[in-house]
């Protein structure tokens, strides 16, 4: 009994990091795995991850088994926690006092 258990618990902790999703029409079922909690994005708004190729746009993820498509909307149990920009810190303001002098 102890063993059925351990094993069924054991199968859970496996298949939480994925999700069952229907795929593209025609395609089946297909298990996409959870983007990690924060995703920092390039000059593009492409993310690679556990095999998937992934397109953020308009606040929205959609998920692809190659880049070029056809892109499938990521439920939003997968969605990262954040999504960050590379380079974009220093256009908002945050080195913005750099180089100033404190003279009174």
């Amino acid at each position: 009994m102890k063993s059925i258990l351990l094993a069924v618990l054991l199968g859970v902790f496996l298949f939480v990091g994925c999700a069952v999703v229907p795929g593209p029409r025609g395609s089946g079922v297909v298990v996409v795995p959870a983007l990690p909690s924060i995703v920092v994005l390039e000059s593009e708004p492409y993310y690679v991850h556990g095999g998937y190729h992934y397109y953020y746009q308009n606040d929205r993820w959609s998920y692809s088994s190659s880049r070029n498509g056809p892109w499938v909307e990521l439920p939003r149990d997968r969605y990262p926690k954040e999504t960050r920009f590379k380079g974009r810190g220093v256009e908002r303001g945050e080195g913005g006092k750099r180089g100033h002098d404190k003279r009174d």
